[in-house]
């Protein structure tokens, strides 16, 4: 007998303001193990602060967030990375001098904790070998390697991205949330992420996507959430979003940050 999958992480009835602005209102979503789930919407529609509340960076008004049955959103952004859930940026910060190598293994020290690194036990060092290894195996993943010892400043601002996600999964996450990963990216690294992403998937990453560009999501992503005003107005296919009625509308139909209806489907859909 055969039991059903559990989601990964439920979103119940989730609600956030700023003031008398509701950015989110009673949003309620699953993701599945192994899922590649994009969420997408106009700006303003509440993606950034969606993934701020899942990440522990801001508070719920109401509802609740679990990761695999347990509850996380009463939880500090640091202790929700422990429980395994990670997270990029859209502009990712990270120490100009320190070398890409370095950066890595700083990501390593951070998720593992100082005192054993400082201490210099045998068990110090045999983890801090184990965090090398791990690290020089994500950067060749993600196709770093020939800049490894170079400053990060000296990367591209694609690079960087990648970079970013090398230091997410430092932590061995089972979820990474990842904060438009192709913004301003050169086309031909943009292919290079999907394929990174795609390896990292089959090895049993979930991952989940915030991202405007839409030949991106369509690549990589098995499911779309979409998000108008705050409320999930769809949850489809990529291939799906064109002929979606409530899509259309999210992007089209006269809010303050709808894109413009003179726009082809093509720009509506990076808007």
């Amino acid at each position: 007998m055969t039991h059903p999958v559990k989601p990964l992480l439920e979103v119940r009835s989730v609600a956030k303001a700023f003031g008398g602005n509701k950015v989110l209102q009673d949003v309620t979503f699953d993701v599945m193990p192994g899922e590649i789930v994009g969420l997408l919407g106009p700006n303003g529609s509440g993606k950034s602060t969606l993934l701020n509340t899942i990440t522990g960076f801001e508070s719920l008004d109401a509802g609740s967030i679990a990761l695999d049955a347990h509850r996380i959103d009463t939880l500090r952004a640091d202790r929700i990375v422990a429980q395994g859930v990670a997270r990029t940026f859209q502009l990712p910060s990270m120490p100009a001098r320190m070398s890409v190598m370095e950066v890595a293994m700083a990501a390593a020290t951070a998720h593992h904790g100082v005192f054993s690194t400082l201490l210099r036990t045998r068990g110090a060092r045999e983890a801090e070998a184990a965090a090398h290894a791990k690290a020089s195996a994500l950067l060749d993943a993600l196709l770093l390697t020939p800049v490894r010892d170079l400053p990060s400043s000296a990367l591209s601002g694609g690079q960087k991205k990648l970079l970013g996600i090398v230091c997410a999964l430092m932590g061995s996450p089972r979820m990474v949330m990842l904060d438009e990963p192709t913004a301003g990216v050169h086309p031909n690294l943009r292919r290079d992420i999907v394929a990174a992403l795609k390896r990292l998937n089959a090895q049993g990453m979930t991952l989940v996507v915030v991202e405007h560009d839409m030949h991106f999501i369509r690549e990589l992503c098995t499911r779309c959430i979409v998000l108008d005003r705050g409320h999930i107005v769809a949850s489809c296919h990529p291939d799906e979003l064109s002929s979606n009625e409530r899509v259309l509308q999210a992007y089209l139909g006269g809010g303050a940050h709808s894109a413009s209806p003179s726009a082809s489907i093509g720009e509506m859909e990076c808007a």
